[in-house]
């Protein structure tokens, strides 16, 4: 139509997967917006994607076991295509990510930071072990694993002060 502009498109591309049914999880748009303010907070590149999925204890005790060499159910993990995590088992043949072959993106679109994936039933239980809402402490989740896909960790006490500083000025703007 004459006159009409399209919308402008979102700064990032957020997407958001259940791989088991039953849990009580807020919308899908609340969700997206936890994770762009985030990205906007720490200064993500415009246009990057990141990919949110909800799962079981199981499925991400297996990845915790199969990725990290830790044979046990944590809250969330942050899968970054850009920054190698660490890996505490046996090395077994693992290929570094810089010595991962490339993948060609369709033209225009920009690369993805990666994903999070969260244990929704983990994430109910530490929130009622803290007193929180299921939405406070998967909040600080899906920040808490952003910040991750942008290369910030807290291995080392310098870097978890600056990862928890963050992470607290971002919750201070999440609904």
């Amino acid at each position: 139509m004459a006159g009409m502009s399209a919308a402008p498109s979102p700064p990032f591309d957020v997407s958001v997967q259940t791989i088991e049914d039953g849990y009580d999880l807020p919308p899908e748009g609340w969700v997206e917006d936890v994770v762009v303010r985030a990205l906007k907070i720490a200064v993500a590149p415009e246009g990057s994607g990141v990919s949110v999925v909800f799962a079981g204890d199981d499925v991400v005790r297996e990845l915790n076991r199969e990725h990290r060499g830790l044979d046990e159910t944590t809250d969330v993990l942050a899968f970054s295509f850009a920054h190698e995590g660490e890996f505490y088992g046996e090395p077994d043949g693992r290929v570094p990510v810089e010595e991962m072959p490339g993948f060609a993106l369709p033209p225009g679109q920009s690369e993805p930071l990666g994903e999070i994936i969260v244990s929704y039933p983990q994430a109910v239980r530490q929130a009622d072990a803290a007193g929180r809402t299921d939405r406070e402490e998967l909040a600080a989740l899906l920040v808490h694993g952003a910040l991750h896909l942008l290369g910030y960790d807290h291995m080392e006490p310098d870097e978890e002060a600056v990862m928890k500083a963050l992470e607290d000025r971002i919750m201070a703007h999440v609904r």
